[in-house]
């Protein structure tokens, strides 16, 4: 009876160590664990941080202060092109102080130190940046607290014309809603910090952009967004459940909103930018960035530049030695992915 009460006690011992603990980490802090867990207890654990590895390894722990740069890929492709590295890379030289997080649909869980380590030997360009997490992309799990739970569960995705595209909108507004921070969609280069943390901003002077926004968590325009979402839901329209649902709500709020200068303008009680921030190349204009330019552009009043992926659906691509202005952007802000591919052009000759 005696051997059992301590087993018993045991347990409830390190059932609330692991409480406090997890607690502790997500204030960066160990001191409770080892307060709470006697000594030997524990003693054929080397590392009290394997009981909380699981923690360690969340979105909520690596997000919790609501200023990562979030990526996310909702098909279960595991080889993502130059530009979506490139774009990522660029953010975590731009935001070195900030994680930057890559959702994967096709990611398996990771448990262990092995299992990171793994995913990261995937992704060389990007295993050097100790600010890039890669964490897998779970719908329903991403989804639940929110207006997207029921539409998910009551969709039928072979019906859905656009269904990859929809599911990257409806991703990004939650994600926004549970971690806040920025979104960017992975044709965006970041070349310089956004000084703002609540903003969105205007792809063209009718239209407001789905591509890069930025709000805290749990904040209500992001709950706005995700109501309109579902609330005018038409799958079978390109855009209406993205920049759709951006222009609507902007609408509603401010009416149009018309810019007489570079300076951002203010709606819903956030930043709204002026296009030039992330779209200085519009996109009947996109085979510019494929171009070779007398004199290259500096892009002093912008941001991050947005590529316009979908309007190029892969006719397009950096070519090493052209030239082209896309070749300079990769040269200056993601040169580890510039570099793997200058490497391998070089070992293909």
């Amino acid at each position: 009876m005696l051997k059992q009460l301590k087993i018993v006690t045991l347990v409830l011992l390190i059932a609330v160590a692991i409480f406090f603990s997890w607690t502790a980490l997500k204030q960066n802090s160990t001191y409770i664990i080892k307060f709470l867990i006697p000594h030997g207890v524990l003693s054929n654990i080397e590392d009290y941080s394997q009981i909380f590895r699981s923690c360690t390894r969340s979105p909520d722990s690596v997000l919790q202060q609501g200023n990562g740069v979030l990526f996310v890929e909702t098909t279960d492709r595991m080889e993502p092109p130059p530009l979506v590295l490139c774009s990522i890379e660029s953010a975590a030289r731009v935001y070195p102080h900030r994680p930057v997080v890559f959702f994967m649909k096709g990611l398996d869980d990771i448990i262990t130190d092995d299992d990171e380590k793994k995913v990261r030997q995937r992704f060389p360009t990007l295993s050097s940046y100790k600010n890039i997490y890669f964490f897998p992309l779970r719908l329903e799990k991403l989804f639940a607290d929110t207006p997207f739970l029921t539409w998910y569960q009551k969709i039928v995705p072979e019906r859905e014309v656009f269904w990859t595209h929809v599911k990257s909108d409806a991703c990004r507004f939650a994600m926004m809603w549970k971690y806040g921070g920025i979104y960017m969609d992975t044709d965006v280069i970041s070349i310089r910090p956004i000084p703002e943390h609540n903003f969105i901003a205007a792809e063209h002077a009718k239209a407001t952009s789905s591509s890069v926004f930025g709000l805290s968590p749990h904040h209500k325009l992001t709950w706005e967004f995700m109501e309109n979402f579902v609330q005018n839901y038409r799958g079978k329209v390109w855009g209406h459940q993205g920049p759709g649902v951006f222009t609507r709500v902007v609408k509603k709020h401010c009416g149009d909103l018309a810019f007489e200068s570079l300076d951002h303008l203010k709606c819903a009680n956030v930043s709204y930018f002026h296009p030039e921030r992330f779209y200085p190349i519009s996109y009947p204009r996109w085979r510019k960035f494929f171009e070779v330019w007398n004199t290259l552009p500096t892009f002093n009043n912008s941001y991050a530049l947005h590529l316009w992926n979908y309007m190029n659906k892969g006719r397009k691509f950096m070519l090493v030695g052209s030239n082209s202005l896309v070749e300079n952007l990769y040269r200056q802000y993601c040169p580890s992915t510039y570099n793997n591919i200058s490497k391998n052009v070089t070992n293909e000759h």
